[in-house]
């Protein structure tokens, strides 16, 4: 089976008994190590409200990353364009692109990251930030960041930046049948969520992309690319056991328990009721969790089961100092047959192959 690249996503995790400065270092740090270990491409993600999450702004989340690293394209997974003034984000992303030319993914999502009274205070009372608006405002962020297949009057006279060298990869995500056919119609490389989408809706999403592929001048074929949570350890047993918290977190998430993620310790002490359980019977949290060897078998699985162009390694974890040494692992494992870096930089179509692999063959 081809090697495809591994790429990560990242929340800037709060830990219960630390603050938002802990957690955006951990991010950071986590980043370095990515790029030190040939990883494509690091993502931060757009939640507000959460006790547990600091990346509410990936914007400025990336412009830090990007500064601390040399090699790794930096991105958001994903801007919820919801939440947001498509000419902002097109600015926005147009800054970012002109510092670190040829590092930037914009990632776009549909769903609005948080609970509808948050998603409120975001947008205010504005009739221009709708879910039904946003093939819309895509379009117009498209349009912004030099896509000439957008009819020229939707942007009326607005530039993104005063003279723009290069622009963005702009990739769609999505955990539904929606995001997968707008990323067809509109030749956009597709990310889906499978580490929070457990469902065979991955096999049905992947098909209606497939198949209704339009070719762009950025993206002349289907680029798919699949998440999924991960955690690596030196023995089976205590990868379970770092895996704890993401299952608690996965059930505060579903109960409405919000707080900081927990310890293993204290999340193997969770007193659970008959109800959590059958809830986490359907929540692993962790989907792989294992060694680095029992990880990178079921990533490749998934691989051949989805046909992913890349992969995109999520993973809640307690601190940042498990996290990498979780990518160290798998990252290892992974190219234990072909040691050479993962990513060269950006091949044909614009889209980060794995080195000695060309975009026909990946």
């Amino acid at each position: 089976m081809p090697r495809v690249p591994l790429s990560v996503l990242d929340l800037a995790t709060v830990r219960a008994g630390h603050d938002s400065t802990d957690a955006l270092r951990g991010t950071i740090e986590t980043a370095r190590a990515a790029d030190d270990l040939g990883y494509a491409r690091f993502w931060v993600a757009e939640h507000h409200n959460m006790p547990a999450v600091a990346s509410t702004s990936p914007p400025v989340l990336m412009a830090a990353v990007a500064a601390h690293t040399s090699r790794i394209r930096v991105g958001s997974g994903g801007v919820m364009l919801p939440n947001h003034m498509p000419f902002v984000v097109a600015e926005q992303f147009a800054l970012l692109e002109a510092l670190y030319p040829d590092r930037v993914d914009l990632g776009i999502g549909r769903a609005p990251g948080t609970d509808q009274a948050t998603a409120a205070a975001l947008r205010g009372v504005s009739p221009h930030l709708t879910v039904e608006q946003f093939p819309d405002h895509l379009s117009t962020v498209l349009a912004l960041l030099g896509d000439e297949r957008i009819d020229p009057e939707r942007t009326a006279r607005l530039v993104a930046t005063p003279a723009a060298g290069s622009y963005p990869q702009v990739w769609m995500l999505g955990s539904s049948t929606y995001g997968a056919q707008v990323a067809a119609a509109l030749g956009l490389p597709f990310c889906y969520a499978y580490h929070f989408a457990m469902s065979a809706d991955v096999g049905t999403a992947l098909r209606l992309y497939r198949d209704g592929f339009r070719p762009s001048p950025r993206l002349t074929r289907p680029h798919v690319m699949v998440s999924a949570s991960v955690i690596a350890a030196e023995t089976t047993e205590e990868a379970q056991y770092l895996a704890g918290p993401s299952r608690i977190m996965a059930l505060s998430l579903r109960t409405g328990r919000l707080g900081p993620i927990i310890s293993p310790p204290d999340a193997a002490a969770v007193e659970l009721s008959d109800l959590d359980r059958q809830t986490l019977a359907h929540l692993p949290g962790t989907q792989f969790a294992g060694t680095a060897d029992e990880v990178v078998s079921g990533l490749r699985d998934l691989v051949e089961r989805t046909g992913a162009d890349e992969l995109m390694l999520a993973g809640t974890v307690y601190d940042s100092a498990t996290r990498r040494d979780s990518l160290k692992r798998i990252a290892a494992a992974w190219h234990a047959d072909d040691p050479g870096p993962a990513v060269t930089g950006a091949g044909e179509n614009g889209v980060p192959s794995a080195t000695g692999t060309s975009e026909d063959e990946a």
